[in-house]
């Protein structure tokens, strides 16, 4: 599915995409990404804009950013950035120390965007783990392209306010980057409207990581249980048998892991139930560099859509959206 992709992309896309930005050594502006989604959005409102370069923590080594350490390069990173880009909402909690300490221009990404609650899940380590508190709300916002877009729109304006100078750029990359999410969010759509009779009687998802119900949003899915699970941080007794029951009372072919994640308890109840296990992507890690010369990074955030025909192929019987 490649191409159509692309032609898609091409047809809502009109600007020019300008040259590759300085190397981090020359730049006079240097923004650190929290995460890979940032980094794609920032990367391509800088793309071509002279002495702007952008750089992101090496945030995609864990699936889960609660328990994440800052490394040396990390810390270096930091220290040299003029702005640092928060997803936000709770994520970035091991930043706190390092924030208090920069002189960095901070912006938080998720200011606008209608945050869903976080989904209730208790995951154990052992008999005296006490589970992870991951605070309120749902911090996975970017699997939806609709609250993508204000993701980007915020990264737009806090871009022209420390760099004033080149706004007009900024706001001309603005809309090619606004064009490429919105051309995702409509092909999503347009992928479950055509696919959708093929589901039948859809009963939800069934996912090991609780990061998809934005996902699940955005593809106009329900989201039947979802648990949060990694090595050495596996699901509980009672979430086993909650799981193993729905995928035999509603008869689901699939359940979905993360990339990355632990798959262990999926696995297990796979063979107990005979469904089968499915990979989705929650994009936080991908290539550093353009892997297209029209569409540069943020063709990477299509990512979503083939997370939208492994679940189609998963319920509807593989090869139902063709592999292009």
């Amino acid at each position: 599915m490649r191409k159509p992709i692309l032609a898609l992309l091409a047809a809502v896309l009109l600007l020019p995409l300008p040259g590759c930005g300085p190397a981090a050594e020359e730049a006079r502006l240097t923004v650190v990404c929290t995460t890979y989604p940032i980094y794609l959005f920032a990367a391509s409102l800088a793309q071509g804009i002279d002495g702007v370069a952008v750089e992101r923590l090496d945030t995609g080594s864990t699936s889960c950013l609660h328990d994440y350490t800052l490394s040396m390069a990390d810390m270096k990173k930091i220290e040299k950035a003029n702005m640092i880009a928060l997803n936000g909402a709770g994520l970035e909690e091991f930043l706190e120390d390092a924030l208090a300490s920069s002189d960095a221009q901070v912006i938080d990404c998720s200011q606008g965007v209608e945050l869903l609650e976080n989904l209730s899940h208790h995951h154990e380590e052992g008999e005296d783990h006490e589970g992870h508190d991951h605070g309120h709300w749902d911090p996975h916002y970017w699997m939806d392209p609709e609250k993508a877009r204000i993701m980007a729109a915020n990264l737009r304006d806090a871009l022209t306010e420390i760099d004033p100078d080149h706004g007009e750029e900024y706001a001309a990359n603005a809309r090619r980057t606004d064009g490429i999410l919105l051309s995702c969010q409509t092909t999503i759509e347009n992928l479950m409207m055509e696919f959708r009779p093929q589901l039948g009687e859809f009963p939800g998802l069934i996912t090991f990581h609780d990061g998809f119900q934005y996902f699940a949003e955005a593809c106009g899915l329900p989201l039947l249980a979802s648990i949060e699970e990694e090595a050495g941080s596996e699901a509980s007794a009672h979430e086993i048998v909650e799981i193993t029951q729905l995928v035999k009372e509603y008869q689901i072919p699939v359940i979905f892991t993360e990339v990355n994640g632990s798959d262990a308890t999926a696995r297990a109840i796979s063979r107990e139930t005979g469904c089968r296990v499915a990979q989705l992507s929650m994009l936080m890690d991908g290539p550093m560099e353009a892997d297209d010369e029209d569409f540069g990074l943020m063709v990477h955030y299509f990512a979503l859509y083939h997370n939208v025909e492994t679940v189609i192929n998963g319920f509807a019987g593989e090869g139902t959206v063709p592999k292009g």
